[in-house]
């Protein structure tokens, strides 16, 4: 048992566990799956919920097409709302319908590729994590990767999916062309020369367009990569921020709420002979945080004391593989999160409001907290569109406890500087207040309607994000 167990342990035995066993965080307040029912025609309805839980519906009916004909049909007849479904890991009330659930699982693979170029197409259906090894094997690798690598290329690309790095921008920024089969059963083949505007709303476009089965991406030649993690002093590594994002290939920074410490990743290209990653400590480390608030939320200058000694004895790590076995991480603890960007000058002065909000109001956070870095681009809806560099911070809430009032609290910060929520998150920002941050909004909104005049893929919640409702 190292220092870290011992003292989590210790605290239990102390009795602590008992201190803050009437509070329940929220958790009578989070929302319940419907259950299983049938619909006016006697079938059985089959509820849908995200990954997190947190999202819910009952869908009339479940559409896996085999083929853009069979797809174009559907979206032309099946019950409206009709709203694509991937993993399931936007937090956003973007996927929940009574109409018509979409899966394109049927839309998936490599489809061609060339060599010359470095471009690869592939079905939208496809998981990020099945692209790292066609990519590999036709010689190429994506730029840049998520952390998480469930999601389908549709879903990433139509949220702003992103990883970190200074020079290195969201997954749409790489897409050079994709197919958009649209609610009226067009199929439309889009480039920045061929369809430019439905392209530019499209990399980015919540799924409000119709559905895109194939995207072409410019990649890089596969390569390995070098991934190192160390726990460093929070006031230090702030201090140093700058310097390392510049310094590193891809470099992020995880704050633990209550704690003097935070981690650092930094990954970057290397020739060093491949040293697989070991098994994954992070879902095991965020619970012993959570054991550590439930103990000791009442005390938090002894809840520091706490987690400043459990983390002593943190080694550093470092790891050297192929791409995609090092830019991905298992996320088992399930979380609802908010996230939200600003141009990279603002990064670190918004965090420190963040971080004294925190430790002054919620001593029952315990969820590291991400900072990262991001290269703008020019898509319609991009959160990052006209920033030279972009700046993130996500605060994540443990799944079976209420976020709401805490992602309340900490939005406000984020409005003086105008901030952009990820579009796979939660945030409450209104049609007027994005208006004023997306200087594409009404010509996004423009094309959306000229697409699907009757609004077929709109949801209510998405319904009410374009001041529809």
């Amino acid at each position: 048992m190292n220092r870290r167990d011992f003292l989590i342990s210790s605290l239990a035995a102390a009795g602590g566990v008992g201190l803050a066993a009437c509070d329940d965080h929220g958790a009578s307040n989070m929302p319940k799956a419907p259950m299983p029912t049938t619909g006016p025609d006697g079938r059985r309805l089959l509820p849908w919920q995200n990954w997190s839980g947190y999202q819910h519906a009952l869908p009339a009916e479940r559409l896996a097409p085999q083929d853009e004909e069979e797809l174009a049909a559907l979206l032309q007849h099946s019950p409206a709302p009709i709203r694509p479904v991937g993993a399931g890991h936007s937090f956003a009330a973007l996927v929940p319908t009574q109409g018509s659930l979409l899966s394109l699982r049927n839309f998936g693979g490599l489809k061609a590729h060339d060599a010359a170029s470095l471009t690869a197409t592939l079905g939208a259906g496809t998981r990020l994590g099945d692209v790292g090894p066609m990519l590999d094997g036709v010689g190429q690798a994506l730029a840049n990767m998520p952390d998480i690598d469930s999601q389908t290329i549709a879903g990433a690309i139509a949220t702003a999916t992103h990883g970190t790095g200074r020079a290195l921008g969201a997954l749409h920024s790489y897409v050079t062309g994709l197919r958009l089969v649209t609610p009226r059963g067009e199929v439309i083949d889009c480039s920045a020369e061929r369809n430019p505007e439905v392209f530019a709303a499209a990399r980015v476009s919540l799924g409000s367009l119709g559905v895109i089965t194939e995207v072409t991406l410019r990649n890089v030649p596969t390569h390995k990569l070098k991934r190192s993690v160390w726990l460093e002093p929070l006031d230090q590594l702030l201090e140093r921020f700058d310097e390392l994002a510049r310094q590193h290939h891809s470099f992020e920074i995880y704050y633990l709420p209550f704690c003097s410490s935070a981690v650092a990743i930094a990954i970057d290209p290397t020739d060093e002979p491949i040293s697989p990653r070991g098994e994954e400590q992070d879902n095991d480390a965020v619970m012993q945080m959570k054991q550590a608030r439930d103990w000791l939320s009442w005390w938090p200058g002894l809840r520091r004391r706490v987690l400043d000694l459990a983390t002593q004895d943190f080694k550093p790590e470092e790891a050297v593989d192929l791409w995609y076995r090092i830019f991905p991480s298992s996320r088992e603890v399930r979380f609802n999160e908010m996230e939200y960007h600003f141009d990279a000058d603002a990064l670190l002065p918004v965090f420190k409001e963040v971080r004294k909000r925190i430790e002054a109001q919620h001593h029952e956070e315990f969820f590291p907290i991400e900072l990262r870095v991001v290269r703008g681009d020019d898509a319609w809806l991009s959160p990052f569109q006209g920033h030279e560099v972009s700046g993130s911070i996500a605060v994540h809430r443990y799944h079976a406890e209420d976020p709401l009032p805490y992602f309340a609290d900490i939005e406000p910060i984020y409005q003086p500087y105008e901030g952009r929520p990820h579009w796979g998150k939660m945030h409450t920002l209104t049609p007027a207040q994005l208006a004023g941050r997306y200087p594409r909004w009404a010509d996004f909104l423009a094309v959306r309607a000229a697409l699907d005049p009757e609004g077929r893929m709109l949801n209510p919640y998405l319904r009410t994000l374009f001041g529809l409702a």
